[in-house]
């Protein structure tokens, strides 16, 4: 399983139609965002991707009403942090925050991703994988990227665009 993993898009229709491209490119099954996608405008453009969508809430998430209409009606999953999941027989913790990552790991979570820093990060130490894709958004140009993940091996790589 690939799953696309997206972070701070803040807002930025023209990236994020970008990155729907590069999903469709990747070929991957589901797409995790980490927080901080401002608009439902940003979740209808995702989910053109027509893959299973998941989500946390971002500190820059503050029109809840309208993100939550837009993802009822298109079957996505958004929840406040953390959000724990498992697939291909691994569990998943996503996170906003890194911050909040050590008041929700468990040691059987396999994968860590968060978002908010607008830093990529790709930490393995004790057979976990820590990710967050970095700029999503568009804030530092020449700096856009998404993650594609394979879950079953852990493997993480980052997509410029």
């Amino acid at each position: 399983m690939r799953i696309g993993v997206v972070s701070d898009t803040h807002d930025h229709p023209r990236n994020v139609g970008e990155i729907v491209r590069v999903l469709e490119r990747a070929g991957v099954d589901r797409i995790v965002h980490t927080g901080d996608i401002t608009r439902g405008a940003t979740l209808e453009i995702l989910a053109r991707v027509g893959v299973p969508l998941f989500g946390v809430y971002g500190n820059n998430d503050v029109l809840r009403h309208e993100l939550d209409a837009v993802a009822a009606s298109h079957r996505i999953t958004l929840s406040e942090p953390p959000l724990d999941v498992v697939w291909a027989e691994r569990r998943i913790l996503v996170v906003h925050d890194p911050r909040d990552i050590h008041d929700a790991v468990e040691d059987d979570h396999a994968l860590v991703l968060h978002g908010h820093t607008h830093l990529r990060v790709h930490d393995e130490a004790g057979g976990r994988l820590v990710f967050n894709p970095g700029e999503c958004a568009g804030h530092l140009e020449g700096h856009n990227a998404v993650g594609v993940v394979e879950v079953a091996s852990l493997r993480a790589e980052v997509v410029l665009f």
